[in-house]
């Protein structure tokens, strides 16, 4: 429950709410990515988590740029869907007692969190291009950009691993 209204006016007031959340966002990746890795025993999949670590760090300065020209300070405002997912990814590490399972499963939860970003991303660009922010918009389709390459290598792995997945670990042995 709501208790208090961010009573949002106008695009741009909506556009800073959202740049404010995106914020969480990527702060909230960076601090979960590390167990991702951790519990990653395929080595292209702990390889790109630990990229996609280091590019998730650069979105959080990027996205704090664009706050810090915008408000004289980066504040941020709670992303409740990236906690959700996070949280998902959580419940799945400590579910999946086969590593392979648990492989495919951070995958899984990997591009579910790559398909928000690129939502999220997509629609702050375009905003940021009606408000007349082309420095925001360029900067916001980077970010676009590497979260699509993100999602399309977490394919490219997936496709490699997912069938080993599938059978049963006696049956693999």
């Amino acid at each position: 429950m709501k208790l208090f209204s961010a009573n949002l006016k106008d695009l741009r007031e909506l556009y800073n709410n959202s740049l404010q959340k995106a914020f969480d966002m990527e702060q909230q990746i960076a601090k979960a990515l590390p167990t991702m890795i951790e519990k990653s025993t395929n080595p292209d999949l702990k390889q790109a988590f630990s990229d996609h670590l280091s590019q998730t760090q650069e979105h959080v300065a990027s996205v704090q740029g664009i706050l810090e020209r915008t408000f004289g300070e980066a504040k941020s405002s709670k992303c409740k869907v990236a906690a959700s997912l996070i949280s998902e990814a959580e419940d799945i590490i400590t579910d999946a007692k086969d590593p392979s399972v648990r492989d495919v499963a951070l995958i899984g939860a990997g591009q579910q969190v790559e398909h928000h970003e690129m939502a999220v991303y997509g629609t702050l660009r375009n905003w940021a291009e009606i408000l007349g922010e082309s420095t925001d918009a360029a900067v916001l389709e980077q970010i676009l950009d590497e979260e699509k390459e993100a999602d399309e290598l977490l394919t490219s792995i997936s496709d490699r691993i997912n069938p080993d997945a599938e059978m049963p670990a006696a049956v693999a042995a």
